[in-house]
């Protein structure tokens, strides 16, 4: 299920100050009161290395609000206070921003997430967003119509009650002592226990400064939210959202929907999951060439320069992967990196990244277009190979050399006039394949009464690619961000601009192998 976006509720700021602070005589709990209005509210912050608060489903902020308007037991919320007077947020986040959506009715698309956004919010975060609303509405009430109560006669009595246990419970505050740096380590040591931070969200939090980080950040937000590129001059700062947005836009418009009902979806998966960090993260590493190990192979980006030449790198092959830019090859996205399904697949994502960079250092294109029809052929109906490799090797990233090897032999073969199917059982026999089988039988499809998600998918998808538009150059699959408009007959030889002399081909088709 998709989260819920709270980000915009509790601003962030760099807390790297001297100075020690030591908690006493400040206060010990947290009420309702204290988001309204007062001194507190308006000087909370989270520390620029605190994960975004995106973590939550609806059901969980909606008992979360439960749980305080209840008075049920809640964890203490853990603070520091900076020499400036600023809270900031070690450990409660969510706790805190989920109250705080419900008191502003904000839930990522309300006043306060829009200024943060510049109004500019994604589908996927709007269609959540009211949701959640929908939910919290239904099952509590409004913060607004509660606080009423008392002196609305005709509300729920159920309204009444509630409004007495906001004014009668709070949330207890635990304080850190010590110097920003203590503040720090306390934060990724609690964030490690009990709800555990994703590996990938870790090394960019720890990396914050790096500038694969910040333009990976970048890109997730299409240069939108909170700025962490914020110290660089303006010039670089406008630059770098111009092209996190242009890379976001290839890479998650238009926004997927489940079940699949068009051929129409996104490069990137769904924007609010799991996997999308790691896989903007790892797309910057691998356009890069930056070492896995890069907290300690880079260095901080002190002014934005480095961060732009790796956004203008990885913008460079979004182009190539599926855009109008002249060098795109058009690669459709359920082709390329989704199972049958409709399911997103992030290590068919890396391989095909690994593919293009292989292409580009070869300067082999061609050889690729000339099969093009044949290899997405075989990512269709063998992808089952692929996913052999992946279980053989453990993971994706480990994996990837030896499925771009693959390709590159099967690419080699199919050129040499090798038909499909004896090029596979040829590469196949090799030694490092050995282990491949042509027939998967390691996953079972369970059967249901009713249809899942998945088949529905399936069923469209199945039926849909069947009638899928072709290139009328290489013959392979087009995807309508990367439609190139062509004359059969060339302008150059008298071919006039209409419609009997028009043809549908992939940009890189029309504008380079065709001449």
């Amino acid at each position: 299920m998709a989260k819920v976006n709270l980000d915009a509720l509790i601003p962030r700021e760099d807390f790297e100050i001297s100075g020690v602070q030591n908690s006493t005589n400040l206060f010990s709990s947290i009420s309702i009161t204290n988001f309204t209005g007062g001194f507190f509210y308006p000087f909370l912050r989270k520390p620029d290395f605190q994960r975004e608060t995106n973590e939550w489903e609806s059901k969980k902020i909606l008992e979360f609000i439960e749980s305080y308007i209840n008075g049920e037991l809640i964890p203490a919320i853990i603070l520091w206070r900076s020499q400036t007077g600023l809270y900031f947020v070690i450990d409660g986040a969510h706790r805190l921003s989920a109250l705080i959506s419900w008191i502003n009715d904000d839930y990522g698309d309300g006043e306060t997430s829009r200024k943060f956004y510049n109004s500019i919010i994604n589908e996927e975060q709007l269609d959540v967003a009211n949701k959640t609303r929908d939910l919290v509405n239904k099952k509590i009430g409004m913060y607004k119509d509660i606080i009423s109560a008392p002196s609305i006669f005709y509300l729920k009595s159920a309204y009444i009650e509630r409004a007495k246990n906001l004014g009668a419970y709070s949330i207890q505050v635990q304080w850190v002592d010590g110097d920003a740096k203590k503040a720090e380590n306390s934060f990724f040591k609690i964030n490690q226990q009990a709800s555990k931070i994703d590996p990938t969200e870790l090394r960019i939090l720890q990396s914050r400064k790096k500038p694969n980080c910040i333009a990976a950040r970048g890109i997730i937000r299409g240069g939108l939210g909170h700025k962490y590129w914020a110290d660089f001059s303006a010039e670089n700062q406008a630059e770098i959202q111009k092209l996190s947005k242009e890379i976001h836009d290839i890479m998650y418009s238009p926004v997927l929907k489940t079940p699949v009902k068009t051929l129409d979806i996104p490069i990137g998966g769904k924007l609010f999951s799991a996997q999308s960090l790691p896989l903007i993260l790892e797309f910057v590493n691998m356009t890069n060439k930056i070492e896995d190990d890069f907290s300690k192979s880079l260095d901080d980006d002190k002014v934005g320069d480095v961060t732009i030449n790796y956004l203008r790198q990885a913008r460079k092959i979004a182009w190539r992967i599926n855009s109008v830019h002249p060098s795109s090859l058009g690669l459709h996205p359920i082709v390329y990196f989704y199972s049958i399904e409709g399911k997103h697949k992030p290590a068919s994502f890396y391989y095909t990244v690994a593919l293009l960079l292989e292409l580009e250092r070869n300067n082999s294109y061609n050889l690729f277009i000339k099969v093009r029809e044949d290899f997405e052929k075989f990512l269709l109906e063998y992808d089952y190979i692929l996913a052999q490799i992946t279980r053989n090797y453990r993971s994706a990233t480990r994996s990837i050399v030896h499925v771009v090897e693959l390709f590159s032999l099967l690419v080699a073969e199919l050129n040499a006039d090798t038909p499909l199917k004896e090029s596979i059982q040829k590469i196949i026999k090799l030694d490092k394949y050995k282990f491949v089988k042509i027939e998967d039988t390691e996953d079972e499809k369970y059967e249901f009464r009713d249809f899942t998600t998945e088949t529905k998918s399936e069923v469209f998808i199945r039926e849909a690619i069947k009638h899928g538009l072709r290139c009328k150059i290489c013959n392979g699959y087009l995807h309508k961000n990367a439609i190139s408009i062509d004359h059969i007959q060339r302008k150059s030889d008298g071919g006039l601009g209409i419609p009997d002399n028009g043809q549908l081909t992939h940009p890189y088709c029309n504008t380079t192998y065709k001449n």
